[in-house]
Order: structure tokens, then C-alpha cells, then sequence
């Protein structure tokens, strides 16, 4: 059995037949001015996961404490550089792996590709590293996790896929530089050509107050996601979660 859990933001908890890959847990409800909306992640969501992997070391994706929910033996795959932030999470074992690199751990192959992000851990000041998204392979099934990203050329070599969970929004009222949001993401859509696609990093966290007079942008960035993906895709199957909601693959 294959399954999808979309915990919120970039948390998601992927099940490929035996294995379970946590990716880039982010598991308090609250980062600075911005506080969790809706399901809040089970305590007892860390121990199921057999790999955590994280795409870059931006705080709502590389959080220390959510990492040290996770038991410490549980595997840590980092991008290129990333070590120096992620020790302090607690693994007993961190992997790095570069760009074009494949990992094998319990049977699951997870290769690094390019991601096009900013790669510093604070507006981009200071020491830095790679941003990935990464190529999960485990029970036959192929899933492309985005982490962050914009549109890059480069896009189209990584599918088909069987699944891809891509970003469509963020925390806000506008989505930046290094983000994509419903329209690129189903432009991304053409380049990849997964099989399933589920929006993910939306829905999930909005600054404290802004949620009142703004709440479309919590709501609605995944809906219009999957109206746009119908209009340039419709042969691909997408799958709008709520957070803490799942899908069987």
C-alpha cells in the first residue's frame, strides 16, 4: 500500500510499501509572527517515519526542535553543506548528498536535484548550502518532493514520476523569488508530468491576526492549483489535501 499524509507546509509523511520518508518536518505551530491554522501534527507523527529528508536549511524547513521530536535514529538526509545546521537536531547519522548524488538507505534510492532557491539560512547572509528537491525510488514507485523551488529548465529532466508533491504558496499574501505559486506550479506540471500531484506548502501557517481579513490565502492557493493543472493537464490526477489530511497512491 502506498500513501500520502499532508501534515502542512512542506511536512508530508510519504509510505511506499514498507518504507516511510518524513520530509522537511516542521512540527510546532508557531515560527516568529506566523502561527499553525487547523490540524496540528500528531505527537506520536515522528516515530513512524524509517528516513527524514530535508531540502535546504530556510527555518520552516530545517527546525532543530521539530527534529529532535524525531528519534535519534532515525536516518537524516541533508542537501550538500547543510550538516552544521541539522547536528543540532540530534541524529545519530546525517547523510549529505550534492546534486546528481543517489543515496541508498533500507531500500529507498533518494536522489538530490535541482531546486531553484535561495540556499542561506537567513535572507541570504552568512555560510550557506545546496537547495534540493529530491527523487524518492522505493516499491516501485518514483516521487518527486520539491522542497522550495521555482520554475527552472532543468524541470523537465526529472520526470515522469509517479508522484509529485509540489509547493503552490507560502505564508503569506504574495509568494517571492524561489517560490512557485498555483500558475508556475502548474506549469511545472507540463515539465514533469507525474502521474499524481498533491500541492503542498499551503494552508498551513499565516501571520498572527492577518488570517481574520485575508483568509482566501490560506484557503484557496491549492483549489486554484488544481483548476489551473485541469485546464493544462487534465490527463494528470491531482489531489488537494487539506493538512492532516491523506491520500491512498
Amino acid at each position: 500500500m502506498h500513501r500520502v499524509s499532508y501534515i502542512g507546509h512542506a511536512t508530508t509523511l510519504l509510505r511506499l510499501g514498507p518504507a516511510s520518508i518524513l520530509t522537511d518536518p516542521f512540527l510546532r505551530n508557531w515560527l516568529g509572527p506566523l502561527r499553525r491554522h487547523g490540524h496540528r501534527p500528531a505527537p506520536e507523527l515522528p516515530q513512524h517515519a524509517d528516513l527524514v529528508v530535508i531540502t535546504h536549511i530556510h527555518r520552516d524547513h530545517l527546525d532543530r526542535r521539530s527534529l529532535r521530536r524525531v528519534p535519534s535514529s532515525t536516518p537524516l538526509v541533508v542537501p550538500r553543506g547543510a550538516t552544521r545546521w541539522a547536528a543540532k537536531g540530534g541524529a545519530d547519522e546525517i547523510r549529505e548528498v550534492g546534486l546528481g548524488e543517489t543515496l541508498t538507505i533500507a531500500g529507498m534510492e533518494i536522489t538530490a536535484v535541482p531546486a531553484a532557491h535561495d540556499g542561506h539560512r537567513d535572507a541570504r547572509r552568512g555560510p550557506g548550502a545546496e537547495s534540493v528537491g529530491y527523487v524518492i525510488a522505493a516499491a516501485g514507485w518514483t516521487v518527486y518532493f520539491a522542497g522550495d523551488t521555482d520554475l527552472f529548465k532543468e524541470m523537465s529532466e526529472i520526470g515522469p514520476v509517479d508522484l509529485a508533491l509540489l509547493p503552490v504558496w507560502g505564508w503569506g499574501t504574495s509568494v517571492g523569488e524561489g517560490h512557485l505559486d498555483p500558475e508556475r506550479a502548474a506549469r511545472a506540471l507540463e515539465l514533469i508530468r507525474p502521474r499524481i500531484a498533491v500541492p503542498i506548502h499551503w494552508g498551513t501557517f499565516f501571520p498572527v491576526g492577518l488570517g481574520r481579513f485575508r483568509p482566501r490565502f490560506l484557503t484557496e492557493p491549492g483549489r486554484e492549483f488544481a483548476r489551473l493543472a485541469g485546464e493544462r493537464t487534465p490527463e494528470i490526477d491531482v489531489r488537494v489535501l487539506e493538512p492532516g489530511a491523506e491520500t491512498e497512491l
